[in-house]
């Protein structure tokens, strides 16, 4: 970075007598000497405050003898007009008439000072004592405050309302309001201490040959040191570097990490350096030296040419305000230069980031990469703005040439150098593809908000002529041209090829997957000859589907697919495309486009056949159309579609979707019916899988129609689908009788009667189902006559259970009165079967109307399901000479139940009765309660003898209050209540 900041220029020169302190004020130069005397030199001309390089200054005024001794600091305010000095005490005089104002005497003694300038502030420090002043009125000082300190102050300065202090070899911090001292750290083994004010508040401290920046409480500042090459005895600071006096040279070094050497001056034996507005002052025993900063443009030119262009791009800042069209001419120019050279050096991120801060178009960073295939748009780069950035530079500049002659060479060199080879790199691309990326916000928007813009110009358009329609129409001339309203969109267009393109080549298919997946501009033919290059087929589907192609798309998968099982793919591949991603393609489109979704489901219907239905039931696909398509294209996938549809809906399906299945089972199974008894192998307990299938729906489901398939059923066989039937349709005495004597099946009985109970155990019609099937047992031939009569069945829309009409009544006799006597003594209030108390479509039926009875099954049922069963009807129906011993299974669980049952009510109601008791108890003990008032007792309230005045007393039985204090405090509380209500 070592470049000319500073020229050294002799300003003053032989000066009698040794120069003690410098100053600086409106342009002209204040030189205390050891002779007591003050000389003010002054510039050939009038300089405004400026230096002069034309020639050294000529002596304007001597004031002799202006101190009694020689002042050891001094100090000019140019806002204030005043001189500040420190010789016996600190004196203050009026500039430029030199007029004594202030001596502050309580300064005699003070070695060192600080002035706060804005707040006209004064520091002092003598011995160990701290002392502040304030300027009252530019007149005199007033004491603020006096601090004491540990020692002598060696150094200090001001930061905010703390003042930096430099005793010993430490370094402190004192609040200047409340006195508070707080430690640093030491200034090192060699140097005394070093306090330096920054003009952003902070501080420079020295810690022997390390410059440490800490903020105004003392705590060091991250990456904040500067590294002199020797120990320095006094440092300023004049933005942006930091100057140092050492022993043999001035050292100049930036402020900005990592605090380079910037610029070594060879002066010796300098005593002080003094800081202004403009420049530096370095005095050494005889003669004064200007450090005047060299022009910042100057630098930048400097520094551009050695390529130190992040040096050169932080002096760009400093340039004044009014130059800011040029400044941002210099600054593109630099990053310009600063990208083309860590482009070339392999830093291609970094390289990225300055074309970015240049702010050239994105088609300027994409020419570096002439492999990559952009859209041919009418965009018009800026190429022509930079050209007029760099003339406007070149004024000041003349790096400039070089700088275009640079980059015209990179832009018109065709043949394939070893750089280019660089730039087709894997970090070049990725580069790119971040760099894109940072771009793509920005243009995405623009490029939406011109669509949007464009739609709604074209809707007010169209509503314009709608209103009037009888003009002729003439074209709008204010319409926007094409390439002028589509730039953004041009841009978007080649931004996202070429990000796909990068992407692809860095092997970040993903990455290119979720460009797709959003909005997105990308071009589609380029794209798709690219990525068909490349083989990238799962980038190709997804911009197929971003351009709602979808059925180029299905045919590339369904190629991909067969081509995965061939014997040539590998396994990477086959495992990639496989047929689930038919149908994770298929999913969205089953709302949009659900006559395509068949169309393309046929290739993995046949081989994944439940995940297919499973997408058409997630999806809500229409049952009925896949159906239909199925029956006309696949009727082999038909039965599978329904079945499957019907396992994995929650609901079910429609009822023509079940009376289809249900006809289809039932097809094959008449088929099948016809084959085995043409075989003579046929019986009505011969099962096949579909028939299993045929009575598993018909039991799970009832959206069927009953009546066609009772008509399709043969009347010699299918009992069981015929019972099953007649149970859907509530003519459960059919259902049992067909179970019972056709079927020879009781335990099937039995069951039907579970289900039907469980399923409606408090609907009457349903709760006397095993009354029924006793009926069945008791009554064969009433049941046979039932069966063999060919009644048409019932429709469904007429639903319950046909009732006999009963023409002999059971009589019982005196065993069969006494067990009823003894069963129904505690029905109403005891029998777990309370629901099945009405009659039944048998109930007084006969039994002895002949025909073999089932009376074994009857007392089985009896005994098994007695807590489902109306005791009383049972024992009406049994026979007359059935034996009390057989009945005792049925009998004694039933007895049991209502004895424990009236136990367990005869012990809660003692329970009961006891509990009452306990609380009458309780309540008379609460009320026999004895409060003793004597001469001590006090009002809580009041806090007065209640002596013998009316008391109260709270349900504690211990808190007393008198009668009037607590209604007055119930009516405060009311009070309260009612305002705290109305607030609200």
């Amino acid at each position: 970075m070592v470049h000319s900041a500073y020229d050294a220029v002799e300003l003053v020169s032989g000066v009698p007598g040794r120069i003690e302190a410098v100053a600086s004020h409106a342009g002209k130069l204040l030189v205390a000497a050891s002779d007591c005397s003050l000389r003010i030199y002054s510039p050939p001309a009038p300089a405004d405050g400026e230096i002069r390089r034309d020639g050294p200054y000529a002596l304007e005024r001597q004031e002799q003898r202006l101190w009694r001794r020689a002042p050891s600091a001094m100090e000019a305010s140019a806002s204030r007009g005043l001189l500040l000095s420190l010789s016996e005490w600190v004196a203050l005089h009026r500039l430029p008439g030199l007029e004594t104002v202030a001596v502050v005497s309580k300064t005699k003694g003070a070695n060192v000072f600080a002035w706060d300038d804005r707040r006209g502030l004064l520091a002092a420090g003598r011995q160990k004592r701290l002392t502040v002043f304030r300027l009252d009125s530019g007149r005199e000082f007033v004491e603020v405050k006096e601090f004491s300190v540990p020692d002598i102050v060696k150094s200090m300065a001001w930061c905010g309302d703390n003042i930096c202090l430099g005793i010993r070899r430490d370094y402190m911090i004192i609040n200047s309001v409340t006195g508070a001292l707080t430690e640093v750290f030491s200034s090192g083994r060699i140097a005394p201490p070093l306090v330096v004010p920054l003009p952003t508040g902070e501080l420079l401290l020295g810690k022997d040959n390390i410059g440490v920046f800490v903020d105004q409480n003392g705590k060091l500042i991250q990456d904040g040191r500067i590294i002199w090459s020797d120990t320095p005895a006094s440092v300023v600071i004049h933005k942006p570097y930091a100057v140092a006096r050492l022993p043999r040279h001035v050292e100049i070094r930036s402020l900005r990490a990592p605090s380079a050497l910037v610029q070594t001056v060879v002066l010796r034996d300098v005593q002080k350096l003094v800081q202004t507005d403009n420049y530096i002052l370095a005095s050494l025993s005889n003669s004064v030296y200007g450090l005047l900063p060299v022009p910042i443009g100057a630098q930048i030119v400097q520094l551009t040419a050695s390529g130190e262009f992040e040096d050169a791009l932080a002096l760009c800042k400093l340039l004044p305000p009014e130059d800011s069209n040029l400044r941002a001419a210099k600054e593109s120019s630099i990053h310009m230069r600063y990208g083309h050279f860590l482009f070339d050096n392999g830093s291609y991120e970094e390289a990225t980031e300055q074309f970015s801060d240049a702010h050239v178009d994105i088609t300027y960073v994409l020419s570096l990469y002439p492999y990559l295939v952009l859209p041919q748009t009418h965009i018009i780069g800026e190429h022509d703005k930079l050209q007029d950035l760099q003339e406007l530079a070149r004024e000041s500049s003349d790096a400039t040439d070089e700088m275009e002659a640079y980059s015209l060479q990179l832009h018109d060199s065709d043949d394939k150098s070893p750089l280019e080879n660089k730039k087709m790199s894997h970090n070049a691309l990725i580069a790119l593809v971040k760099y894109l990326q940072k771009k793509r916000n920005g243009i995405i928007d623009r490029a939406t908000s011109e669509v949007t813009e464009e739609v709604v110009s074209g809707a007010v358009h169209h509503s314009l002529n709608l209103s009037e329609p009888y003009k002729a129409k003439k074209p709008n001339k204010k319409r926007p041209q094409t390439h002028r309203s589509s730039v953004a969109r041009e841009m978007a267009n080649v931004l996202d090829t070429s990000l796909l393109q990068a992407l692809i080549l860095t092997r970040q298919s993903p990455g290119a997957i979720e460009l797709l997946k959003g909005l997105n501009y990308c071009d589609l033919k380029i794209c798709e000859e690219f990525l068909k290059e490349k083989s990238d087929y799962m980038v190709l589907l997804e911009l197929y589907r971003s351009n709602d192609m979808h059925r180029e798309a299905l045919q590339l998968l369904n190629r991909l697919v067969e081509e995965s099982k061939s014997a040539m793919a590998n396994a990477d591949f086959s495992k990639k495309f496989n047929p689930q991603m038919i149908i994770e393609y298929l999913r969205p489109l089953c709302r949009s486009d659900p006559m395509l979704v068949l169309e393309s489901s046929l290739y993995v219907l046949e081989r994944n056949p439940s995940d297919t239905i499973e997408l058409f039931l997630s999806e809500n696909v229409p049952a009925d159309l896949v159906n239909s398509y199925l029956k006309q294209h696949a009727p082999n996938l038909q039965s599978t579609y329904l079945e499957l549809m019907l396992s994995m809906s929650e609901t079910g399906i429609n009822p023509n979707l079940q009376n289809e299945l249900v006809q289809l089972y039932l097809s094959e199974v008449l088929d099948w019916y016809k084959i085995l008894k043409d075989e003579g192998n046929w019986t009505d307990k011969t099962y096949s899988p579909t028939r299993n299938k045929l009575i598993s729906t018909l039991e799970s489901n009832s959206g069927y129609n009953t009546d066609t398939l009772l008509k399709r059923l043969p009347q010699d066989a299918l009992f069981e689908e015929r019972a099953i039937m007649y149970g859907k349709m509530n003519q459960h005495l059919r259902a049992l009788s067909l179970f019972v004597h056709k079927l020879h099946m009781p335990e099937r009985a039995v069951g039907y009667c579970d289900r039907v109970y469980e399923e409606g155990a408090q609907q009457p019609s349903k709760s006397n189902i095993y009354f029924n099937l006793l009926q069945i047992y008791l009554n064969p031939k009433k049941a046979e006559k039932e069966i063999e009569q060919k009644i048409i069945p019932m429709a469904s829309q007429y639903p319950g259970i046909q009732r006999v009409n009963s023409t002999n009544k059971l009589r019982g006799g005196r065993m069969g009165r006494k067990v009823v006597e003894i069963e129904g003594a505690e029905d109403t209030r005891f029998s777990p079967s309370g629901p099945d108390s009405g009659r039944s479509d048998g109930d007084g039926d006969d039994v002895s109307d002949g025909g073999p009875i089932m009376l074994n099954e009857a007392l089985e049922l009896l005994s098994q399901r007695w807590d489902r069963i109306n005791g009383a009807q049972a024992l009406r129906l049994l026979p007359r000479d059935t034996k009390l011993q057989d009945l005792v299974s049925f009998l004694e669980p039933l007895l049991r139940n209502s004895s424990e049952h009236r136990r367990n009510y005869m012990v809660i109601k003692n329970l009961i009765l006891r509990a009452n008791l306990q609380i009458k108890e309780d309540l008379y003990k609460r009320r026999q309660a004895v409060v003793k008032i004597d001469g001590d007792s006090m009002c809580s309230l009041c806090h007065k003898r209640i002596a013998n005045s009316a008391f109260a007393i709270y349900p504690n039985g211990q808190t007393l209050v008198h009668f009037v204090c607590f209604r007055e405090s119930q009516q405060i509380k009311a009070v309260r209540g009612a305002n705290s209500a109305k607030r609200r």
